[in-house]
């Protein structure tokens, strides 16, 4: 008989479903946030909101760690479980290089990168996407608000 390996790694996909998006449009998103946030998250926000669009902040609205801001540059940003991704989400629901946000000339652009439960942006399952502002990433159990200079 075959000697068992020591380190399995188990993996398995989950399904999270569908909810209904909060609000009736991106800009509700928002507004719902600001409504509940303290005067320096809503400072923070709408200095990025009246921004120059170089760069942008991805803020966690749904999920564990609710209020967390992380900065997407023009370098962009990866999303995962690894330690090493500039949005660092620490679940075993996200895959350890689940995602990345890049900068293009046209504003800044969602890819899954091969993640084991996909990637939903607004509901939708996806893959890649220009993002816009008010747009809701749900990464794993994180559901991801993103943020960038209105125009």
């Amino acid at each position: 008989m075959a000697e068992a390996d020591s380190k399995p790694e188990l993996t398995s996909t989950l399904h999270l479903g569908l909810r209904p998006v909060v609000g009736d449009s991106s800009s509700e998103l928002i507004k719902d946030y600001l409504a509940t946030s303290s005067a320096e998250e809503r400072s923070v926000l709408e200095s990025t909101l009246a921004g120059d669009g170089k760069s942008a902040m991805v803020l966690i609205h749904r999920g564990p760690g609710r209020g967390a801001r992380f900065l997407v540059t023009d370098q962009g940003a990866t999303i995962g479980r690894s330690q090493e991704s500039a949005i660092f989400l620490d679940d075993v629901t996200v895959s350890r290089k689940h995602a990345a946000i890049e900068k293009s000339d046209s504003g800044f652009i969602f890819r899954d990168t091969g993640s084991l439960n996909g990637s939903y942006i607004n509901n939708e399952p996806t893959t890649e996407k220009q993002l816009s502002v008010g747009d809701e990433i749900q990464v794993g159990k994180f559901h991801l608000l993103f943020i960038t200079a209105q125009k």
